[in-house]
C-alpha cells in the first residue's frame, strides 16, 4: 500500500458506499488538471500562481487515489505511480494520455477502464501496442498473499499465460498482503468476483485504515485473530468474506497439506489447488463467474426466438404473425421490435418449460434465484407481489387459523386473508401523526398479542405472523429478533415477510442482515451453536415455574430478550419480493422465497395448489426472462449498485440540508423523526452519513432502522399539500415521478438504476421550485400571502390522529379475550339481498355518536395512506370518521362520494366454533 487509507476518511462523507464517486471524480479531475497545467505551462514565464494552485489540487487528488487504487487491479497503483512521475516531470500531455483511457472507462458510472490501457502486466501503458478494446465482460480477481514484487510479477505473467481468445470472460489480478486489506478490497471494489487465498498473508494492513473502516473491521474480526494458526486464519478470512459478499467465489491455493484443509473448508471454498495448477485455477475462475452469469430461461427464450417455426397455437402475435403483415398495426412492431414478437409464444417445449410444472429451464432459473437470495426454494410470479402474497397465505392457512397481521400492510394481505377464511388479529404500527403515515409494529405489541392468546388458551390456533419489511416509507425491522422472540412463545409460528420494496437488500452486507432469508439462516446456525443452546436452556429455566411447569407472569416475558428452544422450534419463513420494484425486471415480475424446514412434508402440496390457483396458465415469458436476467445482474453487480443507490440518496439529503433556500422550504426527515427514541439504542439522524461503521452499529442494535436509499421530503413550509406537489409541481412541470405522498411529505426512492445526473436534476428542480415559491410569495397580495401562510400552518400542524384498528363487531369475533375476527364471513354477508346498504358520512357520524354499532361491509382504502382504514366486519368509530373527514385526497377505494359508506344492515349471529 503506498498511502494510508486514512486519506479516504479525510474527505467528507467518504464511506465504502461513496468511494466509487471519490475515485471517479478524482480521475476526471486529473484529466481536467492535466489539460489546465498544459495550458498554464507557458515556456519562459516560470511557474505562475494559477499553475501552482492547480498543481496543489492535482496532488491532492493523487493522494486520494494512492489510498484507493491499491485495491483495484485496473488501472492499479503502478499506473498511478507512472502518472505521478509524469506530473512531477512537468510532462502534462503524457499525463493526460495516461488519464484519458481511465476516464473513458467510467462511462455509465462503471468501475472499469478501457482495456486498451491495461493488461495483467501492471507496467502496461495506454500507448503500448495493445489490441482493440475487449468487449467481453471483465472482472477482477483478488489474491491474498504477502509476496515480493518479483513474485507478484511472476504471478501476473503466469495467470496471463492461461488466457485464451475463446474465454467467455476476461479478468485482471490484484494482490493484497493481508487479511484486513482483503476485507477492505472487497468492500471498496465491487468488480472483484473471486478471491484466491494463499497461506502467506499477514493479518493487519500495513497502513492503518481510516477510522470508519477501522471501526467496521473491528466489528467483523475476532480480537484473537493474530494468535490463530495459519489454518484458522484462512478459515476465518473465508467466513468473513462470505459474510460480506456471499456471491464471491473463493479458492484456496497451498503448497502442502491441502488434504487436511479439504474436510473443514468444503463449505467455504469453490475448490482447493496446489500452486502448480494454474490452468485449472484459471478455468475455475471463469467457470465460477459463468455459473452466476447463466440465465437458463432467458437463454431459452432467445434460442426460441431465433428458430424457424410455424405457429398453429392460440397466440396470433407469436412470431409477429398478426403484426408484421398488418396494414394497420405495423407501428406496434416498429415500436417494440421484432425480438419481442419473435419471443412471444405459449409453447412449453423446446427448452422453454412450464411455469406451473417446471422441470427444465424455468426450474433451473428458480434454483439459481434461490441460491442468489439465500432461500431454500424460490418461485417466479408474473402478476406481482399482490398475487405472491395470496399464494403464500392460501398455501398455509385453513379457515379458522389465526393470523397476526400488521393493519398497515398492503391491501393484498387483507384480501388474501379474507379469501383464506383466516381469523385476523390486527396489530397496529406506531403512528407518525405529524406526517400522516404509520411506522412499523413494535416487537412488544407482537409479544403481548401472543401472550394474550396463550393466556386465553388459544395459542395453538395462531398460525402465522405477517409483517411488511421494509415499509413503503423505508422503516426496517430487526427480522431476526422478531422471529427469535415470537418463536420463544410459539415455536411453530410461520412468518410471511412482505419484502416488496426490499428485494435489493440481499446484496449488501448490512442491508442483508435484516432480510427474511438471511435472518432465517442465522437463526438456523444459532440453533446448532452449543453456547446459544446453553443460554436458551438457562432462560427457559427462569421463565417457567419449576414446580408447575407453567410460564411465569407475562411481565417477565415482555421485558426479557427471549430465546427459543432450539429443539422445539421449526423455522418456517416466507418472503415475497417485488423484483420489478427494486431490481431489474419487467412490471409485475416478483418472487417468493422460502426457508421452511417443514416445506417438503407439510406445505409443498398445498403451496403448489395455491400456486396453480393464482398463476395464469399463460404466463408472460418476457417477465419470466427478465426475472432470470435480473437475478444475474444482482449476483454480479448488485453489491456495487446497492452501495451507489444509498449514497445518491444521502447526497440529496445533504444538498437539501445545506442549500440556504432549499432548507427554507424543505426538510428530509431522518431516523430521529421517523423512529421514536424507545425503538432506538443509537442517536444518529442519518447513520450512513457518519460512515459504514455507524450504519452497521444502528442496524445491529436498533429495533427499527431507516433504509437510507429512501428520502421522505417534508414540504409543509411550501403551503402545498403532497398530492398537489406530486402532480402539479413534480410530474406535470418537471417530469419527476414519485408514487407516494402524505398530506405534507413526498417520498423519493433511489434505486439501482438511479444515476448521478438524475440526482443532480432532482436537486436542480427542488431549487427551482424553492425559487418559485420565494418569488410567488414576494408578489402576493397581503390577503393571498395570509392564505398561503395559513395553508402552510395547517400542513405543519398535527392533524387528527391516525386511527388504530377499532375492533371487529362481536358477531364476527372468536372470543371476548382475543381480538381476531372473521372478515370472510363479513365480506360474503354482503352478497345476500338486503344485507347491506349505503350511508352518507353525516348520518353515519350522528349514529356513531349516538352509540349505535355500525359495521363496515367492505374495504375502505384512501390513498394516501394506502392501507384499509376499514375492513369487512370492522366497527366504525368517531376517530375513524374524524380522520376520514380530514383527508385531503382524490382517491379513496371503497367509498362512493354520492352514496357514502357501504355498511352491513343485518349483522349475523356468531358462528359456532368447531
Amino acid at each position: 500500500m503506498t498511502a494510508p487509507l486514512a486519506k479516504i476518511d479525510a474527505t467528507p462523507y467518504a464511506t465504502p458506499s461513496s468511494v466509487w464517486r471519490l475515485r471517479t471524480d478524482a480521475w476526471e479531475f486529473l484529466g481536467y488538471g492535466s489539460k489546465q497545467l498544459t495550458a498554464l505551462a507557458t515556456p519562459g514565464k516560470g511557474v505562475t500562481a494559477a499553475h501552482q494552485q492547480m498543481l496543489v489540487e492535482v496532488n491532492r487528488k493523487l493522494n486520494v487515489l494512492e489510498a484507493i487504487e491499491p485495491y483495484w487491479a485496473v488501472p492499479g497503483k503502478a499506473h498511478l505511480a507512472t502518472l505521478r512521475a509524469r506530473i512531477e516531470d512537468g510532462d502534462y500531455p503524457a499525463a493526460l494520455d495516461l488519464v484519458e483511457p481511465v476516464t473513458r472507462g467510467f462511462a455509465r458510472f462503471r468501475h472499469e477502464v478501457d482495456d486498451r490501457a491495461t493488461d495483467l502486466d501492471p507496467e502496461a501503458q495506454p500507448n503500448d501496442q495493445t489490441p482493440m478494446a475487449d468487449r467481453r465482460p471483465r472482472f477482477e480477481v483478488l489474491v491474498v498473499d504477502d509476496i515480493s514484487e518479483t513474485v507478484r510479477e511472476e504471478l501476473f505473467a503466469e495467470m496471463a499465460g492461461q488466457r485464451r481468445e475463446s474465454d467467455a470472460f476476461t479478468y485482471q489480478v490484484n494482490v493484497v498482503p493481508s487479511l484486513e486489506d482483503a476485507l477492505i478490497a472487497v468492500m471498496l471494489n465491487p468488480t472483484i468476483q473471486a478471491c484466491i487465498l494463499r497461506p502467506g498473508f499477514a493479518v493487519s494492513a500495513r497502513n492503518r485504515p481510516g477510522e470508519d473502516l477501522r471501526r467496521y473491521l473491528d466489528g467483523l474480526l475476532d480480537p484473537g485473530l493474530p494468535q490463530f494458526t495459519p489454518k484458522a486464519r484462512i478459515l476465518s478470512l473465508a467466513d468473513t468474506l462470505k459474510e460480506l459478499r456471499p456471491e464471491l467465489d473463493l479458492y484456496l491455493v497451498a503448497d502442502v497439506s491441502i488434504e487436511d484443509l479439504a474436510g473443514s473448508s468444503n463449505r467455504r471454498f469453490n475448490r482447493l489447488f496446489r500452486r502448480e495448477e494454474s490452468m485449472e485455477l484459471h478455468l475455475s475462475l471463469l467457470g465460477g463467474v459463468a455459473e452466476r452469469y447463466e440465465t437458463p430461461f432467458f437463454d431459452a427464450v432467445q434460442h426460441h426466438s431465433r428458430k424457424p417455426a410455424a405457429v398453429f397455437h392460440a397466440l396470433p402475435i407469436s412470431r409477429g404473425g398478426s403484426v408484421v403483415n398488418s396494414r394497420w398495426i405495423k407501428d406496434m412492431g416498429e415500436f417494440y421490435g421484432l425480438n419481442l414478437l419473435h419471443a412471444e409464444t405459449s409453447a412449453t417445449s423446446g427448452g422453454l418449460d412450464s411455469l406451473l410444472d417446471p422441470h427444465g429451464s424455468i426450474k433451473r432459473a428458480q434454483d439459481l434465484a434461490a441460491r442468489a437470495f439465500g432461500a431454500r426454494r424460490s418461485y417466479f410470479v408474473t402478476n406481482g407481489t399482490s398475487t405472491a402474497n395470496k399464494i403464500v397465505h392460501q398455501s398455509i392457512l385453513a379457515p379458522g387459523d389465526v393470523v397476526i397481521a400488521d393493519r398497515n400492510c398492503h391491501k393484498s394481505h387483507h384480501y388474501a386473508l379474507m379469501l383464506a377464511g383466516a381469523q385476523v388479529a390486527y396489530v397496529d404500527a406506531y403512528p407518525l401523526n405529524e406526517y400522516a403515515f404509520y411506522g412499523a409494529v413494535p416487537l412488544k405489541a407482537l409479544k403481548s398479542m401472543l401472550l394474550d392468546y396463550r393466556r386465553a388458551g388459544r395459542l395453538d390456533e395462531v398460525k402465522m405472523v405477517t409483517l411488511t419489511n421494509c415499509t413503503f416509507d423505508g422503516i426496517v425491522y430487526d427480522v431476526e429478533r422478531v422471529m427469535e422472540e415470537c418463536l420463544a412463545i410459539k415455536p411453530d409460528l410461520v412468518f410471511l415477510w412482505d419484502e416488496a420494496w426490499f428485494a435489493f437488500a440481499g446484496f449488501h452486507p448490512i442491508f442483508r442482515r435484516r432480510t427474511a432469508m438471511a435472518a432465517a439462516a442465522r437463526l438456523q446456525a444459532n440453533f446448532k451453536d452449543p453456547a446459544y443452546r446453553a443460554r436458551a436452556k438457562a432462560q427457559r429455566a427462569a421463565l417457567f415455574d419449576p414446580e408447575t411447569g407453567e410460564p411465569v407472569d407475562d411481565a417477565a416475558w415482555l421485558r426479557t430478550r427471549l430465546l427459543p428452544d432450539p429443539d422445539a422450534t421449526r423455522l418456517r419463513v416466507y418472503a415475497t419480493q417485488s423484483t420489478h420494484k427494486t431490481l431489474t425486471a419487467l412490471r409485475q415480475g416478483s418472487m417468493i422465497h422460502i426457508f421452511d424446514e417443514d416445506f417438503s412434508h407439510l406445505n409443498e402440496v398445498t403451496f403448489n395448489a395455491a400456486y396453480m390457483t393464482h398463476t395464469s396458465t399463460s404466463p408472460n415469458y418476457q417477465i419470466l426472462a427478465s426475472l432470470d436476467i435480473g437475478r444475474r445482474q444482482a449476483e454480479l453487480e448488485g453489491f456495487e449498485l446497492v452501495q451507489r443507490q444509498a449514497y445518491l440518496a444521502l447526497s440529496v439529503a445533504q444538498a437539501v440540508a445545506r442549500h440556504p433556500l432549499l432548507k427554507k422550504y424543505f426538510r428530509v426527515l431522518n431516523t430521529l423523526d421517523l423512529i421514536p427514541e424507545e425503538y432506538r439504542e443509537t442517536r444518529r439522524p442519518m447513520p450512513l452519513r457518519d460512515g459504514i461503521a455507524a450504519m452497521d452499529e444502528a442496524w445491529r442494535t436498533d429495533e427499527f432502522v431507516m433504509d437510507p436509499s429512501r428520502l421522505t421530503l417534508h414540504i409543509g413550509n411550501t403551503g402545498v399539500d403532497g398530492d398537489t406537489f406530486k402532480h402539479k409541481y413534480l410530474m406535470d412541470l418537471h417530469g419527476i415521478q414519485v408514487n407516494k405522498t402524505s398530506r405534507n411529505t413526498v417520498l423519493f426512492m433511489t434505486n439501482i438504476g438511479t444515476s448521478r445526473s438524475a440526482v443532480a436534476y432532482l436537486i436542480d428542480v427542488l431549487v427551482k421550485l424553492a425559487e418559485h415559491f420565494e418569488t410567488e410569495r414576494a408578489e402576493m397580495s397581503p390577503r393571498a400571502l395570509a392564505a398561503r401562510q395559513a395553508k402552510a400552518a395547517r400542513l405543519l400542524a398535527t392533524p387528527p390522529p391516525l386511527p388504530d384498528f377499532s375492533r371487529f363487531a362481536d358477531k364476527y369475533r372468536s372470543g371476548a379475550h382475543t381480538v381476531d375476527g372473521d372478515i370472510r364471513t363479513a365480506y360474503f354477508t354482503t352478497y345476500k339481498n338486503d344485507a347491506c346498504g349505503y350511508i352518507m358520512p353525516k348520518e353515519l357520524i350522528d349514529r356513531v355518536r349516538a352509540g349505535e354499532e355500525i359495521v363496515s361491509a367492505g374495504f375502505v382504502t384512501p390513498y394516501p395512506p394506502g392501507f384499509p382504514i376499514l375492513v369487512p366486519g370492522q366497527v366504525f368509530t368517531k376517530e375513524i370518521l374524524s380522520f376520514m373527514a380530514a383527508l385531503d385526497t382524490r382517491e379513496i377505494h371503497g367509498f362512493d362520494a354520492e352514496l357514502g359508506f357501504r355498511i352491513i344492515n343485518d349483522v349475523p349471529a356468531p358462528r359456532e366454533r368447531g
